[in-house]
């Protein structure tokens, strides 16, 4: 990065330190406080959106459209995190390549399953094998991203479907009386109203998503623990130009003022969502707005 850089053994101090913190592998690191937020800032509102189809199904007068939805947030909720990234990763990665498998090669005669390999044609490859490395990279993150949001989107479809049958029922009554249809009065009354009781399980489920993107590490991606594990080990002179003693203590406590500082900030933009939505409503919020404007 700085000129005075080209032999690092003659350096010392800050000057050392400025050199040793500007390495590729250090501006990766820096790099993949990006990738968390950016993995935050999408698979947020795609888990939303798997949560409001899955409680949306769960209360459908259609009884095979209920059990889906139910079976899905059940399903889901049963299984612990970790068992489900390292499965359902790899499981959707097979799925995906055994359709473009017979899709593009349908005179393959060879089994696909063979013993514990999984083996299909280099077309079917995903990413192809002559791909740049930027490819590959995005569809793991793809894949994380995917998964993320079904996990989270099981959890969301519980908090929502509570949240729909909290709205009170004369509200909805009144509507129906007033001549509005169902969809009318779910769109109009039971969804803008249910995001006030819905909002303290949503909060809690985005500390624990922002909690649970360590997890980004176990799906290969190279995240902010990766990088943290690869630089804080201890280097010798032998295998680096920076040699240093086991500095993982450093580099975690990093992430966890990282991790801090996100939760920090998550909590008070929740807490002005609550009040903006809570203004007005017959709630527990609405009514401590109500004696303080007194």
């Amino acid at each position: 990065m700085f000129s005075y850089c080209t032999d690092p053994s003659t350096l010392e101090g800050l000057t050392w330190l400025s050199c040793y913190l500007t390495t590729g592998k250090h501006l990766a690191f820096f790099a993949s406080f990006a990738t968390v937020l950016v993995l935050l800032a999408i698979t947020a509102p795609i888990a939303l959106a798997f949560g409001f189809a899955g409680a949306t199904a769960s209360r459908s007068r259609i009884l095979p459209i209920q059990w889906i939805g139910k079976g899905y947030t059940a399903i889901v909720r049963g299984v612990p995190d970790i068992v489900f990234f390292m499965f359902f990763v790899i499981a959707l990665d097979q799925a995906f390549e055994y359709l473009r498998h017979k899709a593009k090669c349908p005179d393959w005669s060879e089994p696909i399953r063979q013993g514990n390999d999984f083996v299909v044609c280099a077309q079917a490859k995903l990413p192809l094998s002559t791909s740049p490395q930027w490819v590959h990279e995005t569809y793991g993150f793809a894949l994380a991203v995917l998964t993320f949001s079904i996990v989270f989107g099981a959890f969301a479809a519980n908090v929502l479907f509570g949240a729909m049958k909290a709205v009170p029922r004369a509200q909805l009554e009144t509507a129906e009386a007033y001549g509005m249809s169902t969809r009318q009065t779910f769109w109009r009354i039971l969804v803008p109203q249910m995001w006030v009781y819905a909002l303290p399980g949503l909060s809690n489920l985005w500390m624990i998503l922002i909690k649970a993107t360590p997890l980004l590490f176990l799906l290969g991606v190279e995240d902010i623990v990766y990088w943290a594990r690869e630089l804080g080990a201890m280097k010798n002179p032998k295998f680096s130009d920076y040699p240093h003693p086991n500095w993982h203590a450093f580099y975690f406590f990093g992430l966890l003022v990282f991790y801090l500082m996100l939760t920090s900030v998550s909590e008070r933009v929740f807490k002005r969502i609550t009040a903006r939505l809570s203004h007005g409503q017959a709630t527990a919020a609405g009514e401590a707005q109500r004696k303080a404007a007194k």
